[in-house]
């Protein structure tokens, strides 16, 4: 008898940790486009410091739950998505005011009508190298510093000394430096590293970022919103800039999934979608990226507690659905981020042991991708906040408006879940060509 009831217990335990796995990956599934066994998920890149921000970042695991990865030699993770599928799939150029989708480009003449900036933590010694690797697998035109195209600073502008090295911010930078190369592959790319992952130590890159010369920004981190995180603001006021920042990947989490800096009213909170392909790479559909709130991962979004909405937000057709009053709603706008979907990323620094091609996703993914896309519309030089330009650009015919899946509960509100027009997990939507940007 007692043999029985443990067997029916164990039965049941099986049952309903099933049941878990499944639910935690029903927007894979639902989809159909990546179907992976239920032993492999993903886990976040970064660790979270106290008093400090962590990456948003997630890299896929094996089921070993180590870094599903694969050598040089071999390409990329099967499934990953590289420069075919974002530029396909999001009907994108490959160069500044380009007209026709293009996923490669020929080997430009110059660079540098755009500079994307890419601002993280700690210093990712093997990055020039992993551009190369990234580069000459997708044929990409060679962005290095000897032409010119590539150049990494500390956080002061200063070539040296670069910070100390963290494997997991290195597996981020790769993430964030290969991404913005394939989307505008003419544009040059500042890599600015911050001594520590303090935000007052980011923020003084973003400025030095800002004081070089970059028309882009993108920041993927964050941390817990602060009653004081208002006097930080000013490092992310940089007029005809756009600054491009992660929303965080802990999902809804009962209205405290906003992260700062996205809070901060002169950023671009930059959500995230999983990414759904048609077998030519042409777009099959996207939904947030959530799990439902069951594990509190998801693309993060929310009702800022301390930052008030600039009025093109607040002023949306549908703001009152989101119950923010007049508190700043994010994200703004969005992008794949959901690590089933991920992107393709060399990295050679050694994560947990391991190099080669992994695949990563998270709202680390979305933000650079969209500072990307803003890089190719020509940048927003001609604005006070470049947050404005997708609530005036946007139109059904130029986004994607996102009309599926949830990242938590909140209730009556749109900041959880999917919804005509804006939304919190995807805010506006994510892009159809460079037309709302």
């Amino acid at each position: 008898m007692k043999l029985k009831i443990i067997l029916s217990f164990f039965s049941c335990l099986a049952l309903l940790v099933g049941a878990l796995g499944v639910t935690a990956s029903s927007s894979v599934l639902a989809a159909g486009a990546h179907a992976f066994p239920m032993t492999q998920r993903y886990t976040a890149v970064c660790s979270v410091p106290v008093g400090a921000v962590h990456c948003d970042a997630f890299v896929f695991m094996g089921p070993k739950r180590k870094p599903l990865v694969r050598p040089k030699i071999n390409g990329p993770v099967a499934g990953s998505y590289g420069p075919a599928q974002f530029h396909i799939g999001y009907n994108l150029p490959c160069s500044v005011g380009g007209t026709s989708v293009q996923a490669l480009c020929k080997k430009p003449s110059s660079f540098g009508k755009q500079t994307i900036a890419i601002v993280d933590a700690y210093n990712a010694p093997t990055i020039q190298n992993d551009l190369n690797v990234y580069d000459s697998y997708y044929g990409l035109p060679a962005c290095t510093t000897s032409n010119g195209c590539f150049s990494i600073v500390n956080e002061n502008g200063n070539t040296s000394p670069l910070p100390n090295t963290d494997a997991g911010w290195a597996l981020e930078i790769s993430l964030d430096v290969e991404t913005a190369h394939e989307i505008c592959q003419t544009c040059k790319i500042l890599l600015v590293e911050a001594s520590t992952a303090n935000i007052d130590d980011l923020g003084t890159a973003v400025n030095t970022a800002a004081r070089l010369g970059a028309t882009e920004i993108s920041n993927s981190y964050g941390g817990s919103e602060s009653y004081d995180e208002a006097s930080s603001d000013s490092y992310y006021n940089h007029p005809g800039i756009a600054i491009t920042v992660s929303s965080g990947d802990g999902g809804y989490e009962d209205g405290f999934g906003v992260e700062y800096p996205a809070a901060s009213p002169y950023v671009v909170a930059v959500g995230g979608t999983t990414l759904n392909l048609n077998s030519n790479n042409t777009y099959l559909g996207e939904g947030v990226w959530g799990d439902g709130g069951l594990d509190s991962i998801g693309a993060g979004s929310g009702c800022s507690m301390y930052e008030n909405a600039n009025s093109w937000q607040a002023s949306v057709a549908d703001w009152s659905q989101t119950q923010c009053g007049s508190f700043r709603g994010t994200a703004d706008v969005s992008a794949d981020a959901d690590p089933y979907t991920g992107a393709a990323v060399y990295d050679s620094t050694s994560y947990q042991e391991q190099s080669g091609w992994f695949l990563v996703g998270g709202t680390s993914l979305a933000a650079p991708l969209i500072a990307g896309v803003f890089a190719l519309a020509g940048g927003t030089a001609s604005y006070a906040n470049a947050q404005r330009v997708p609530y005036l650009k946007f139109t059904r015919a130029n986004s994607h408006d996102v009309m599926s899946g949830s990242n938590g509960y909140c209730g009556g509100s749109i900041m959880c879940r999917a919804a005509a027009g804006y939304d919190g997990p995807t805010g506006l939507g994510t892009p159809n060509g460079i037309g709302g940007f």
